[in-house]
């Protein structure tokens, strides 16, 4: 389906939390293919894939990226879409699952057609679990996308290594990174903690975070601390969070110079001098506008952290040592090897994927039909439960009973459904932690 030399370049993304929404509308701006002949920009369409996780308003606010136009809608319904409509592009911003089902779907919806999209996909920043059982499950899009140089090496030899093929891994660069370099202390000096929804877990680390930060304020009374926060009490990111920092904060006596912030992290990093964080993808987005960057070892250098990643960063350090006036310097090896591009090379980082995408478009015949890794051969055991969660049968077709994809949902049934995730969120952030204290009595 080569791109129109009249029309501008139509790209549809679909993601499934405000995270991988922000990654993926990122992502189709920066890998549209140039088209001289085409003055206008891409059309981008947002899809917001229903779940535990669909994005608030004030979420997508948040996020800062805008799409010319963005619905919510089921895996049925977003499948009927793709069949009749005619996009050059789709990019596939989900969990693994998800993009395992979608692939599939999509093989079926596609069987006939040789026009179809480009299909893209990729990670929102640093892969640190799951390596294996991730890659395998995004297998099958034309384009893998690896954030960094180091990523795209170690995709490579997963496929490679279980006899996949391994020519759709594309190296990219976060597609979220900008704004201006740090150039000196702000008046007055600010340090930022970037929360995490899911680590640490427990409340006792998480409360200890806590209490380092509020000492840390008290013992600089002249610094501002900000605790950035990824989503209000009763939202949902990419993660579960059963212990929300506000909450904590609730219980402490806290100091006139520390406060709780939201927005935008590209507009916080643009007043701070210290960014911290256990294993934030902030983090990679701070060094990239070199500011100073710490990645916490209080709570040990694990794997359960992410932590790990960071080894070799220069970035490791401890609240006593935070305290005591350290300022972290990162390994520029280190740097240039996650794909940060803090040298100024990060205009370029796309080109590879642009060219890639627009090779595809303009090939002889269209496109193949999309071949996963996972097929009901290679994993009977494993395939049928991943595509039944999004109401898929083995060959990519709808189960019966599954969602109308045909009609979009009435007024009852979207006040039906807001009403069972904020049920499913009441059970996940109070039930579900009273039940598990309850447990270990």
């Amino acid at each position: 389906m080569p791109p129109s030399n009249t029309k501008s370049l139509r790209i549809a993304v679909l993601a499934d939390s405000d995270t991988r929404w922000k990654w993926g509308a990122s992502t189709a701006g920066r890998v549209a293919p140039a088209a001289p002949a085409a003055p206008a920009a891409p059309v981008v369409d947002g899809f917001l894939l229903r779940g535990r996780a669909t994005p608030t308003p004030r979420q997508l606010a948040e996020v800062g990226v805008r799409a010319d136009s963005l619905r919510e809608v089921t895996a049925a319904e977003f499948l009927r879409v793709m069949a009749r409509e005619p996009y050059d592009v789709l990019v596939l911003a989900l969990v693994g699952g998800g993009v395992q089902a979608v692939l599939h779907g999509l093989r079926r919806v596609w069987e006939d057609r040789t026009d179809r999209p480009v299909v893209v996909t990729g990670y929102v920043g640093v892969v640190y679990e799951k390596l294996a059982d991730g890659l395998l499950l995004r297998h099958g899009a034309d384009l893998v996308l690896a954030n960094s140089r180091q990523d795209a090496d170690r995709f490579r030899q997963v496929y490679e290594g279980v006899g996949a093929d391994a020519s759709s891994v594309t190296e990219v660069a976060l597609p979220f990174l900008g704004g201006a370099p740090y150039t000196g202390e702000h008046e007055p000096y600010t340090v930022v903690f970037a929360a995490q929804p899911s680590v640490p877990e427990t409340r006792r680390d998480r409360t200890y975070l806590l209490e380092r930060l509020v000492r840390h304020a008290r013992l600089h009374p002249g610094r501002e601390v900000l605790l950035k926060l990824r989503s209000r009490p009763g939202e949902h990111t990419t993660h579960l969070e059963e212990l929300p920092y506000q909450k904590l904060a609730q219980r402490l006596d806290l100091p006139p110079n520390f406060r709780l912030a939201y927005g935008n992290m590209g507009e916080v990093l643009d007043r701070t001098d210290l960014m911290v964080t256990v294993s934030s993808t902030a983090a990679l987005e701070s060094l990239h506008r070199r500011v100073p960057t710490v990645v916490l070892t209080d709570l040990g250098v694990r794997e359960a952290l992410g932590n790990h990643h960071f080894v070799g960063s220069g970035c490791l350090a401890s609240w006593d040592q935070l305290d005591a006036g350290h300022r972290p310097v990162p390994d520029e090896e280190w740097v240039a090897r996650q794909g940060v591009a803090a040298d100024g090379g990060y205009g370029s980082a796309f080109d590879t994927a642009r060219e890639r995408i627009a090779e595809l478009l303009g090939r002889p015949g269209g496109l193949p039909p999309l071949a996963p890794y996972y097929t009901p051969e290679t994993a009977p055991g494993y395939l049928p439960g991943v595509l039944a969660r999004h109401h898929l049968a083995p060959d990519g077709s709808l189960l019966p009973g599954a969602p109308a994809a045909d009609r979009e949902p009435g007024p009852v049934r979207q006040i039906v459904r807001r009403a069972a995730r904020g049920a499913y969120r009441h059970g996940v952030q109070r039930v579900a932690p009273v039940i598990r204290r309850m447990g270990e009595l």
